[in-house]
């Protein structure tokens, strides 16, 4: 295990990496329960095979990102990318579920292709310094405003756009309440706190709902905190449910869904890549990430995987943090939340029980932590540096999309690069990604996308 994970050379130990698999199972296991219940709402679609499906496909995937890589990174069904799956593609479009599957089945081999190509890799080491770190903090903003969205500390408004939520609602307070006692077991350097956050507010969370202040109104979408076993059953997944003769009789249609996914996939998982990185102190002295091959292979081949077993397109988790800052360094990491994926086979009410406001403590603790990344951005260097910077950290949070922020950021460098006579600075990746940009927004603008 030493030799292959290398812990000493990461300065890191088996004991910790178990925490940090967990901790990262836990802060992303929502996915086991809203991934059913967005492809689940497809006509014909079985919740439970889309379950165990997005079970064994993170598994697989994160597997990969363990072997391929040996980095701290989880992978399982994107969110967002799941829900332009079900009410887009299938239920807006009208395509097929098979259809559907076929398109993700078609991006991960594409995926594959341009990893071995070494286009993917480049994108990640040559996007700018500056950028990078704004990527990070960005992504440190993005997991918070989730957060506090998914806990009702902040909620919609007509009047403001976004307000606080109700004082006394049981979420609100637990969530907070979670984060101080995160805050203290850091402060007095306790092992695993941000995991112990996550089990105490769930507990806080049981002990209000059996003292009737969390009320269960499943209806409303408030559920028990207390596990129940019963009815426990298996599903198998669908397996290789495909239609290619559906391409040849719409073909233009069905590359604008291809490539949807594909950008969304690339520039996701780029940025997460290069987020959950620079939290870990895994890039090199010249800001690139080592063995990014290997990385982005496993998210290309758990996207092929995930087709194969009947979900949408399977991506790199920016949760991954919440593990790399409880101290996972290597795929050991990886390998512990894989194994967690498994065990939710047969253990999904105790894993779907644990409430979004219970991992709400720890996801705000993380997004702390890769916000301080902004404290490394240069502010008074060459204007192209700094303004995409601060665009990829704002974007982010604010377009509630990882990949809007390295969209926008990337392309305000490219325009400032040439407004600024330093063209020569621009490196050939960077072109190709303005030019998918351009054609990104051209079908945006046409209303085909």
């Amino acid at each position: 295990m030493e030799k292959f994970f290398k812990l000493k050379e990461n300065g890191t130990n088996v004991k910790t990496e178990i925490i940090a698999g967990i901790t990262t199972f836990l802060a992303m296991a929502y996915i086991l329960a809203v991934n059913p219940s967005y492809l689940g709402a497809i006509e014909g679609v079985s919740n439970g095979a889309i379950f165990t499906a997005t079970a064994i496909s993170a598994a697989i995937a994160t597997l990969c990102m363990a072997f391929f890589a040996n980095y701290p990174v989880a992978l399982a069904s994107g969110m967002g990318i799941n829900a332009f799956f079900a009410y887009t593609v299938c239920m807006g479009m009208g395509y097929p579920y098979e259809v559907a599957l076929t398109a993700v089945f078609i991006e991960g081999v594409i995926f594959i292709v341009l990893s071995f190509c070494n286009f993917r890799e480049a994108l990640v080491n040559q996007i700018p310094k500056n950028l990078k770190f704004g990527i990070t903090a960005g992504i440190g903003l993005f997991i918070t405003i989730i957060a506090l969205l998914n806990s009702g500390i902040v909620v919609a408004s007509e009047a403001t756009t976004v307000s606080i939520g109700s004082f006394s609602s049981p979420q609100f307070v637990l969530s907070l309440l979670g984060l101080l006692i995160i805050g203290v077991l850091h402060h007095f350097k306790i092992p695993g706190d941000i995991l112990i956050g996550i089990i105490a507010t769930w507990i806080l969370g049981i002990i209000a709902e059996l003292c009737g202040w969390y009320v269960v109104d499943i209806e409303n979408g408030v559920y028990s905190l207390i596990p129940s076993f019963k009815g426990l059953s298996f599903e198998m997944p669908v397996m290789f449910n495909f239609d290619f003769g559906f391409i040849t009789k719409n073909l233009a249609s069905f590359c604008v869904v291809i490539f949807t996914l594909l950008f969304t996939d690339i520039f996701d998982t780029v940025g997460t890549l290069i987020g959950v990185a620079a939290k870990g102190n895994l890039l090199n002295e010249k800001g690139e990430l080592p063995n990014a091959k290997g990385a982005l292979l496993a998210d290309a081949v758990g996207t092929v995987v995930g087709a194969c077993l009947g979900t949408s397109t399977v991506t790199s988790y920016v949760e991954s943090s919440a593990g790399v800052s409880v101290g996972g360094r290597t795929g050991l990491t990886s390998v512990v939340t894989a194994v967690m994926f498994l065990l939710s086979l047969i253990l999904a009410p105790l894993f779907t029980a644990i409430p979004a406001f219970a991992t709400t403590p720890a996801m705000l603790f993380v997004g702390l932590l890769m916000f301080s990344s902004v404290k490394n951005m240069e502010f008074d260097g060459d204007i192209a540096d700094v303004i995409s910077g601060f665009i990829a950290v704002v974007f982010m949070p604010l377009t509630y999309s990882v990949s809007n922020g390295i969209m926008f950021g990337m392309l305000s460098w490219v325009i400032l690069k040439i407004c600024t006579g330093k063209i020569k600075d621009i490196k050939a990746v960077m072109w190709i990604s303005t030019a998918l940009f351009m054609l990104y927004f051209v079908l945006k603008f046409i209303g085909i996308m």
